[in-house]
């Protein structure tokens, strides 16, 4: 009698949100769209619908959607990242977010419009300038020279080049300890973590990088400097708008840059509030791990965002692209998508409202685990009746005595 063997092939992964992704592509090119919105109507008023869409309509969106906790199985991890669909997408993206920052310009430069629609157009072209930082944060990670340069190029027409410097090797090293100008604390708000995180993110890319220059013998001075190559073209980009629409101009560009890097402080603001690592020695931190960062699973805006929302895998594994980021259940979980969370914020008693209890609860009622503002601890620590290092201590030795 003969046993004839068979065998049953694994079913082949499919990525349920492979279309979705189209989604980072389609809404920024909707979002920059203000000035088309004005010509294509006639209404002035349309230039406010990427807005109401954005911080509006996205939000709900989240509610609606729901979450999504699933992870492709690490199997198809591989396959999944060698895909390279998803990699047209970002690419697909760029000229998309620098087509919207140039008519944007344009059309301020060349019409004459009120001062509410002209607030409408920074802000919507600033908020698809953020979405290109993002873009370049997604692009900076990667090792080929195609995405490195596609990284710098996006990051250029908002002035933020030195970001890719900035994020990769100063961020990422220093993340949820209180020497971090990215990271905020607990009992921070926006806006004093705005004066806090822009400089200092400056200063330290350029520290970092002029450390590098001086370590392989290039001068900092020249286009061996990964700081000033995006900056040349930044420099070229806004000298050129300029001379073609007039000095006048330069405030508009100036406003819609601002209003993109402050939707980076945004997404700084709330990927790592309050959250600490632990200090193993003087200077020395452990390991970052997924619950060192807020982490979002809601749908729509993790489509738009590139899976960025996924930040607690993004931080533990850097180099993982974004259609592979996981949910981690440790991690500590936001109440909504990014752009509803910087509604939230932009109110400081709401977000202190929303954010401080998760923060005491991931700590587990541990006021070492948090890093907090100074001189907001005190009042912290009481207002939520958090243990203190040495309440921790005594409670270790009245333990040993009773053991013993």
């Amino acid at each position: 009698m003969t046993t004839q063997a068979s065998s049953i092939a694994a079913p082949r992964y499919r990525d349920r949100k492979r279309y979705a992704w189209l989604l980072s592509v389609l809404v920024p090119a909707f979002i920059g769209s203000s000035a088309l919105l004005v010509l294509l109507t006639g209404d002035a008023r349309a230039a406010w619908l990427p807005l109401i869409f954005v911080y509006g309509a996205i939000p709900q969106l989240d509610v609606v959607l729901g979450e999504d906790q699933s992870n492709p199985p690490e199997a198809a991890v591989p396959a999944l990242e060698a895909d390279k669909y998803y990699r047209y997408i970002t690419y697909a993206s760029v000229p998309v977010l620098w087509a919207s920052f140039l008519v944007s310009v344009w059309f301020i430069g060349t019409h004459e419009l009120a001062w509410h629609t002209q607030l409408a157009l920074i802000l919507s072209a600033g908020v698809s300038g953020g979405i290109g930082i993002n873009l370049g944060h997604e692009l900076g990670h990667k090792n080929t020279a195609l995405e490195r340069w596609l990284a710098k190029i996006v990051l250029a027409p908002t002035g933020y080049g030195h970001f890719f410097i900035e994020h990769n090797r100063g961020h990422h090293r220093d993340v949820a300890t209180p020497s971090d100008p990215a990271s905020s604390r607990m009992g921070e708000t926006i806006y004093t973590f705005v004066l806090r995180e822009m400089p200092g993110a400056l200063k330290r890319a350029w520290h970092i990088e002029v450390e590098r220059l001086g370590r392989t013998g290039q001068p900092v001075w020249s286009l061996h400097n990964e700081i000033l190559q995006p900056a040349l073209i930044t420099l070229l980009l806004w000298t050129g708008l300029v001379l073609w629409l007039g000095i006048g101009i330069l405030p508009v560009i100036v406003a819609i840059s601002f209003w993109a890097n402050f939707q980076l402080t945004s997404a700084n603001y709330i990927e790592h509030y309050g959250l600490l690592r632990q200090e193993r020695s003087p200077g020395r931190y452990e390991v970052t791990q997924p619950h060192h960062s807020w982490n979002s699973n809601h749908l729509f805006s993790n489509w738009v965002l590139f899976h960025l929302q996924r930040h607690s895998d993004h931080h533990a594994h850097p180099l993982r692209r974004y259609q592979s980021l996981r949910h981690f259940e440790e991690a500590p979980q936001l109440p909504n998508g990014y752009l509803g969370m910087f509604l939230a914020c932009y109110i400081p008693p709401v977000w202190f409202w929303l954010m401080d209890r998760r923060v005491v609860e991931w700590a587990q009622g541990d006021a070492s685990r948090i890093n907090f503002q100074p001189g907001k601890k005190e009042a912290l620590v009481k207002k939520f009746g958090m243990r203190t290092s040495a309440q921790r201590s005594e409670e270790r030795r009245v333990g040993k005595e009773c053991r013993l």
